[in-house]
């Protein structure tokens, strides 16, 4: 059973998850072929003195794509199910709820987790030939709060598709654009170091409403 829900949510997700590794190979395949262009007309000394001088980790163009990714998977994953009424049948299944329910989550961060990885190896191995190794941590570093805001994107987006009534899911809506807001406060370089463990427990704590918001639309479906 559990590799059919696995595979169920393959199947539905699959040109999505495509299309946004898609969108990630080519958006920074285009900042990779601008920092290029930039280091053999200006020197690689300009790429060095721009990230220090301007405190900047020079992918700062990037740092929304990792949010929308979120947005739109949990969309594309949970709107179909709460819209035709799918979701009863899932639900109905000789599974435990609660698993199935984990297991729908654990399959869109699993396929977040590899595009962020794979997104993050790429950038790393692109400007070790550029920069110093400090600054390619620098930049990874910065990417990680990018990265973090993509994981509470997801689970907030997932939250409101399920949640049954409006005025709950323009709560959540708020609450969402709190938590996301929070981790775009600072555009400078490695401005969350201290904080990233904090911001992390932060999103996980949205797991608390999630459960609750489960629990609400469970009960929906006895009604």
């Amino acid at each position: 059973m559990k590799k059919a829900i696995i595979y169920k949510e393959f199947l539905k997700t699959k040109w999505v998850l495509l299309c946004i590794v898609l969108v990630f190979a080519a958006y920074l395949g285009y900042l990779f072929l601008n920092i290029s262009k930039s280091a053999e007309v200006n020197g690689l000394g300009s790429i060095w003195s721009y990230m220090i001088a301007k405190d900047s980790p020079i992918f700062e163009n990037f740092r929304l794509f990792p949010l929308l990714a979120g947005v739109v998977l949990a969309i594309a994953q949970f709107i179909p199910e709460a819209a035709h009424k799918r979701i009863k049948l899932t639900l109905h299944l000789p599974y435990p709820q609660g698993k199935m329910i984990a297991l729908m989550y654990g399959f869109g961060l699993v396929a977040l987790t590899l595009i962020y990885a794979l997104s993050a190896c790429a950038i790393g191995a692109f400007m070790s030939g550029i920069v110093a190794r400090e600054l390619v941590w620098r930049i990874i570093l910065t990417a990680l709060v990018w990265f973090i805001a993509g994981y509470a994107g997801y689970l907030w987006t997932a939250a409101i598709c399920l949640e049954p009534t409006w005025k709950m899911r323009i709560l959540l809506l708020l609450l969402m654009a709190g938590v996301v807001g929070v981790c775009f406060l600072s555009p400078l370089a490695e401005s969350y170091n201290r904080f990233l463990p904090v911001l992390a427990v932060f999103v996980l704590l949205g797991q608390t409403l999630i459960y609750y918001v489960v629990s609400r639309f469970k009960e929906g479906l006895q009604d």
